[in-house]
């Protein structure tokens, strides 16, 4: 029965190492190369070029220097959309690619690669102890000689009440196989196994076991602004031309603009494809661009750029302001015509995950070095309330201290080296995967995506798993405290005990795969590369 017990343990822990070995089958056994030449995926080198057909995987991480398709990492990323690429962005080997052909320049090979340095990282942390765990072995160092005490004076009381010396060596045998700590040992180890097996599956990599525990102690959420509730770079988001023409404004903006480095004119340059001609461009510091384009005397800039700016114009640049976007007026010769609206996108989930943050009852905040206007019409658009603006770096720390201070458990979210001595600050530092390496370093937990919801996920998880530990620690310490009462005046004998033990020990291990199950606040995977089963549908 106990040979039994533990070839059906043994069975169902293989399966917590599921998803580390799935990460591990992800990638691509060879490459393809430009000459049409197919190599080992070891031999493949850094600026080495290879192809990638539609359906196939992408062999290491790298740059498209040709082609254009939609690329399927949500078996690394946990993201259920394929992401379109071009010229210039950055893929992840092992991801795969859907549609059309693409030549992919190799930027990190062997050990180096995303999807290695995730599958080391989740290792670490399946080795790790959490605090919780260390609680449980001091428990079992004194449970232990506490259970052979317990034995030998069943032994000695049953002898010294007249019963035979078999029947006491039965029942001291049967209080030592009820007593045996098993399912005690397998409690918090395998939980935490599956837990961060379930994290990569989800893009979320946890660094260690005290992580975990430290993401469900989290009660209030701090959020980065720039590259973490927004997209991170300036893009022309509106045109408006009271009296004029929006298309005509708008490619004579772009094309002047296409003379400047400034990022305000590289994001309105970047949304016309064609550019016109220009000449006599110059560049007036502080007020804006000036030059012709075509028979056009082209101005975009400030206010104080034009000698007449209409009250329709007017009225469209402060609305746009308001919002806390910026308005750049464009207009020929000294008349301002219209308004191109500049402005850093905010995340299409990023509201979803405010949301999420809200079912978690975490109180949020935006800190952000930005201007209040900005940040309050940011925090506004995804339903943030608490708005801290106008914070340098060193101050981002300081605010996260005082929070601590204040007696709350900090989580704090962003992407930027800026962001890093509130990550390492905060209780729970989590950075975007999209981010500075400096920002991951810092870090506790990393994102792969830059999806915000991944981290009300990564906190949804760690309480998942602290629940499923308490509830296997209780069941392992219940089974022991009413058990071994019955072993001592002989109401188990030791068969019997020995399947009891293993029944145990195989609760806990079932108990702790059904976090396999997680799903989260994102949207259902697709079929993909790491098998995965019916996801529940509560995060918590």
């Amino acid at each position: 029965l106990v040979l039994l017990g533990k070839w059906l343990e043994a069975r169902a822990t293989r399966r917590s190492g599921d998803a580390i070995r799935a990460l591990a089958e992800l990638g691509a056994g060879t490459a393809r190369l430009e000459s049409g030449e197919e190599i080992p995926i070891d031999a493949l080198e850094v600026g080495m070029r290879f192809t990638v057909r539609p359906g196939e995987k992408i062999a290491t991480d790298g740059r498209v220097v040709d082609g254009h398709s939609a690329v399927d990492a949500s078996m690394v990323t946990g993201e259920p959309v394929p992401v379109e690429v071009a010229p210039g962005d950055e893929v992840i080997g092992a991801t795969i690619n859907t549609h059309g052909f693409l030549v992919v320049e190799a930027t990190r090979v062997g050990a180096e690669t995303a999807l290695a340095q995730i599958m080391d990282l989740v290792s670490q942390a399946q080795g790790s102890k959490a605090p919780v765990q260390r609680l449980a072995d001091r428990v079992a160092s004194v449970f232990v000689p506490t259970a052979i005490t317990l034995a030998a004076l069943t032994l000695v009381g049953w002898l010294v009440t007249g019963h035979a010396a078999d029947e006491a060596f039965t029942a001291a045998v049967a209080v030592l196989v009820i007593a045996c700590p098993c399912a005690l040992g397998l409690a918090t180890p395998l939980a935490i196994m599956v837990g961060t097996g379930r994290g990569a599956q989800l893009g979320i990599v946890i660094k260690g076991g005290e992580v975990l525990e430290d993401s469900r102690r989290a009660d209030t959420v701090v959020l980065d602004k720039t590259g973490t509730v927004t997209e991170g770079h300036m893009e022309l988001v509106d045109v408006l031309a009271p009296s004029a023409s929006t298309a005509e404004l708008h490619r004579l903006a772009a094309s002047l603009e296409a003379r400047s480095e400034h990022p305000i004119a590289v994001a309105i340059a970047a949304s016309v494809a064609d550019p016109l001609a220009v000449d006599g461009f110059e560049n007036r510091p502080g007020l804006g661009v000036v030059g012709h384009v075509g028979a056009n005397d082209v101005r975009v800039g400030r206010r104080a750029l034009f000698e007449q700016v209409s009250p329709e114009v007017e009225s469209a640049a402060s609305a746009a302001e308001a919002e806390g976007r910026t308005a750049v007026l464009v207009g020929r010769g000294g008349s301002a015509e219209g308004v191109l609206v500049v402005a850093d996108r905010v995340k299409p989930t990023s509201a979803e995950a405010v949301t999420a943050f809200g079912q978690l009852d975490l109180d949020v905040t935006l800190l952000t070095g930005d201007n209040a206007t900005t940040a309050e019409a940011v925090a506004r658009s995804v339903g943030i309330e608490r708005v801290i603006a106008g914070v340098l770096p060193g101050a981002k720390a300081a605010e996260v201290a005082r929070l601590q201070d204040e007696g709350r458990i900090v989580a704090m979210v962003g992407d930027g080296i800026n962001d890093a001595p509130a990550l390492a600050q905060a209780d729970l530092g989590i950075s975007l995967g999209t981010g500075t390496d400096v920002a991951i370093e810092a870090s506790d937990l990393t994102l792969v995506s830059g999806d915000l919801r991944a981290a009300a996920d990564a906190i949804a998880l760690s309480r998942r798993t602290f629940a499923t530990i308490k509830g296997n620690l209780f069941w392992a310490f219940a089974y022991n405290v009413a058990a071994i009462p019955l072993a001592m005046f002989g109401v188990l004998n030791p068969m019997i005990a020995s399947a009891a033990m293993g029944v145990s020990s195989l609760f806990v291990v079932t108990n702790s795969l059904r976090l396999r199950r997680f799903r989260g606040f994102r949207a259902p995977e697709p079929a993909a590369a790491v098998p995965s089963p019916a996801m529940e549908r509560s995060p918590s």
